[in-house]
């Protein structure tokens, strides 16, 4: 197992990545192309309004065009979202109905691994996933719910198995696993570093070296399954800046929302970085170890070992990585934790 990097280049705790054959196959982004683009400002908007409107809109995403557009239910609501200068559209099913299919759901289906759903604001309809491992009487019992929700449910194959990325091996070690740093954060006075949750649980103490020979940082709080964060005292300060892989880092400078069809980048240990595309928020994944609910759906690739690696739009912190299905070699889907609920949760600002 080859020593790597952590999520972040963290000043004296900064990892030197040893090259390895996965090298030649990663994405890579420049500075210039990681810095605030108009789509991360188009996000930002996004997740302002949608938090404004509430129980009244169904979400909102990018189009082609990179435009704001946000899902309302009426005139007054269009005109507000038109003023603050996003596309209103009005939903073709209620807010209220959407949330009653995704309740049924998480009541019918929360024990089954390999599921997984939720809202698509572009065309107001429940996007219900299922996996490889879900088949006969349990594929049966989802096509029937499926068939009795009608028009407002969309069915989606996702090839391979839904996990975790967690795994024993290298970049932030521990009891023989191998995550990825997070984002670099302050609670008061006093410096963490963020990393998903399921790798909290396994994990106390963490290194930056397999030999267990440079301390990092010790968890102090972990969430798994239900959320999939968690937080470790830092022994030494780091850089609020995520390593790019070609040389060059990206500083993070605020934390924010993600939105349906806004372009991110995911930096983990063992693919280095990666990019795609939101194309669900608020959505429920069942894991064989438990169901976690609110995360953020992308194409973006990942493999065993990334888990708690920072997903990000320019200087915008949006998550952790959590879990998904596929590798960087075909391509996959993948899972992240909004990084805003453990900053709220924490009291923590990104460094």
């Amino acid at each position: 197992m080859a020593a790597g990097s952590a999520g972040l280049v963290a000043g004296t705790l900064y990892v030197v990545r040893t090259p390895d054959e996965s090298a030649g196959r990663q994405a890579t982004l420049t500075g210039e192309q990681a810095s605030n683009t108009p789509r991360s400002s188009a996000g930002a908007l996004a997740a302002r309004l949608t938090d404004r409107l509430g129980t009244r809109t169904a979400g909102a995403y990018l189009d082609s065009a990179g435009r704001p557009v946000v899902t309302v239910t009426s005139a007054d609501d269009a005109a507000m979202v038109r003023a603050a200068g996003a596309v209103p559209k009005m939903t073709q099913r209620s807010p209220a109905s959407l949330n009653r299919i995704t309740a049924t759901l998480r009541r019918s289906f929360a024990s089954v691994p390999g599921t997984g759903w939720a809202v698509d604001p572009a065309t107001s309809r429940v996007t219900v996933w299922t996996d490889d491992s879900v088949g006969g009487t349990r594929m049966a019992a989802v096509r029937r719910m499926a068939q009795r929700m009608g028009p407002a449910i969309r069915m989606v194959h996702i090839d391979g198995r839904l996990r975790t990325f967690a795994l024993g091996g290298d970049a932030i070690f521990g009891q023989g696993s191998r995550c990825s740093l997070g984002f670099n954060v302050t609670v008061g006075q006093q410096d963490f570093f963020l990393t998903a949750g399921h790798c909290g649980n396994a994990v106390r103490d963490w290194t930056a070296d397999q030999q267990g020979n440079q301390f990092l940082g010790s968890t102090v709080r972990s969430s798994f399954p239900g959320d999939d964060f968690a937080l470790v005292r830092s022994e030494q300060p780091g850089e609020g800046a995520v390593n790019l892989y070609n040389g060059q880092a990206q500083d993070i400078t605020q934390a924010g929302e993600a939105v349906v069809g806004q372009r991110v980048a995911r930096s983990g240990s063992t693919t280095g970085l990666a990019t795609g595309r939101v194309i669900a928020t608020n959505a429920t994944v069942n894991f064989p170890e438990g169901t976690v609910t609110g995360m953020i759906q992308t194409t973006v690739c990942a493999e065993p070992g990334d888990s708690g690696g920072p997903l990000f739009s320019g200087n915008t912190a949006l998550g952790l990585t959590s879990g998904g299905s596929g590798d960087c070699r075909v391509g996959g889907v993948t899972f992240f934790q909004p990084v805003t609920e453990p900053l709220q949760a924490f009291g923590a600002e990104v460094s």
